[in-house]
């Protein structure tokens, strides 16, 4: 039987007297990209730099191609590209200077270094730019570069934290595009605490809050497992907040101009045929009615209350 790509057995890690995770667990077995997704401080950066290698966990195994990161650190790294939130660049360096750099820290043997920069260059990107100091690329071309260093080596998993975090939108969308290509013949980890970021670019998901995991599973069954906690309701004749408020279900009322309002309502009610009902009675003249997708701190709220039982083999 093939070895997982990355296997991690009850991760637990302490600060002082404080779990940052606790009991992380999950193994990923193919190409593709999960997403880590969690809120700030959630323990997505301490749970990559375990795996990474950086930090040494309190408790726990983490097992990279069936090499032990503790027992055997060298062996394990070198089936790791890592980009951290910030990104480990000398902006004093040429692009050329640090790739070169990198691929000397990675062992690559002298005589390919020079093949290794051309081939990861032109995969992300920056080829037209190798004679230029890193400090004067823009802030997505430095992202590019190092993405290139995390893949420099060839490796069979690419943990990426933030990647797209600071760019701009047309950036966000390059960044994006390289790191669905990378993707295309090795396993990527892809960590945010947007989650948009990870709807449009991962197929799986493990969700991490306050330390440990709430939900583990595809994009499709994350998309079907979350309810929404709101709609908005477009009449002609718009009713006062306290008729709204009336309706069985409808917890909050907010109005978002003169003809559209926006609706909380409690989980497990038909909000939609109660307010449809309520419209023919009083002849608000309801025209449309559009569902929303929860807000991340409630869907956290509800996947802390109920823990997903199901375990993914991505």
């Amino acid at each position: 039987m093939q070895e997982p790509v990355v296997k991690i057995e009850a991760l637990s890690h302490r600060y002082s007297r404080d779990w940052a995770i606790k009991d992380i667990a999950f193994e990923i077995s193919k190409h593709g990209i999960v997403g880590l997704l969690g809120s700030n401080g959630a323990g997505k950066s301490t749970t990559m730099n375990i795996l990474c290698g950086v930090l040494s966990p309190t408790e726990g195994k983490v097992l990279v191609d069936g090499i032990d990161i503790r027992r055997n650190p060298e062996e394990a790294k070198k089936r790791i590209g890592f980009l951290p939130q910030n990104a480990p660049l000398y902006l004093e360096q040429t692009v050329d200077e640090y790739l070169r750099f990198c691929a000397y820290l990675r062992f690559i043997p002298p005589a390919d270094i020079k093949e290794a920069v051309d081939i990861v260059k032109e995969k992300c990107g920056v080829a037209h730019f190798s004679k230029r100091l890193i400090g004067n690329l823009s802030g997505g071309y430095r992202q590019r570069v190092g993405i290139a260093q995390a893949l420099i080596h060839e490796p069979l998993l690419v943990v990426l934290d933030e990647p797209t975090n600071g760019l701009d939108p047309n950036q966000i969308l390059e960044v994006r595009q390289l790191i669905r290509e990378i993707a295309e013949d090795r396993s990527v980890i892809f960590s945010s605490h947007i989650l948009s970021e990870v709807e449009a670019t991962c197929q799986d998901i493990i969700m991490i809050e306050q330390g440990r995991i709430v939900f583990k599973d595809t994009m499709h069954s994350f998309n079907n497992y979350i309810a929404p906690d709101s709609l908005v309701a477009t009449m002609e004749n718009m009713p006062a907040a306290s008729d709204l408020t009336d309706i069985p279900g409808v917890k909050e009322v907010q109005f978002l101009s003169g003809k559209s309002v926006r609706v909380r309502f409690e989980p497990g009610i038909n909000i939609a045929e109660n307010i449809v009902e309520s419209s023919v009675l009083n002849r608000w003249r309801l025209s449309e009615i559009t569902l929303e997708r929860s807000s991340l701190d409630a869907i956290f709220a509800q996947l802390s209350n109920k823990q997903s039982k199901n375990s993914i083999q991505v």
